[in-house]
């Protein structure tokens, strides 16, 4: 199994890119999570991995963050998710959004990716959901707590609409959780405005 690779980007596009390692080109099909967080080309850098064999090829997945890699493995874990309906979903929303919406039960976040229907949606949230509560208990972390607190609504709202205003999501996402760590009470209007300064 690759774990990860480390090396020279030689060619990025939203579904893919190219590492160079010590001479040899690797191709990976990656998220637009990934993509939007690549380096320039020809600078140096890391991408987890997931070889996916199959009978007719073996196709590497790369992922900037092991965290984006886990949710991907757990993803294609359910029955009926396979590796490209995986990064079609982390493609569609942030690894926090989905793990969010499972966590949550939303299954109307779920179903708004394209190619998800409603029974494929509730699959994934009852395979996933003790899992994924599991994990992020045992990680203690504050910031998924945050996003998973009352006003998660108005996090994913206010980050959607920034995007379509031209932030890029790491930017608007950063931004708002800056934002609801100060208050975390704060309208989606608010959120909005405040990030936009």
């Amino acid at each position: 199994m690759i774990a990860y690779l480390d090396g020279k980007l030689t060619y990025k596009e939203p579904a893919y890119a190219i590492i160079d390692v010590q001479g040899v080109g690797y191709e990976v099909r990656i998220s637009l999570q990934t993509y939007s967080a690549l380096p320039e080309l020809n600078e140096r850098c890391r991408l987890f991995t997931y070889l996916n064999i199959r009978e007719d090829a073996h196709i590497l997945f790369a992922f900037q963050e092991m965290s984006e890699k886990q949710l991907f493995l757990d993803l294609v874990s359910v029955s009926g998710i396979g590796p490209n309906t995986a990064l079609v979903m982390l493609s569609s929303l942030s690894s926090v959004e989905i793990r969010q919406a499972i966590i949550t039960e939303d299954l109307r976040v779920i179903q708004g990716i394209k190619g998800i229907g409603a029974k494929t949606a509730q699959r994934v949230i009852l395979e996933l959901k003790d899992k994924l509560k599991k994990d992020h208990l045992a990680s203690g972390s504050m910031t998924t707590n945050l996003f998973l607190g009352p006003n998660a609504g108005a996090r994913t709202d206010a980050i959607s609409a920034l995007i379509v205003m031209g932030i890029p999501r790491p930017v608007a996402e950063k931004s708002v959780d800056t934002l609801l760590k100060k208050d975390p009470n704060a309208s989606v209007e608010d959120l909005i405005k405040q990030s936009l300064r």
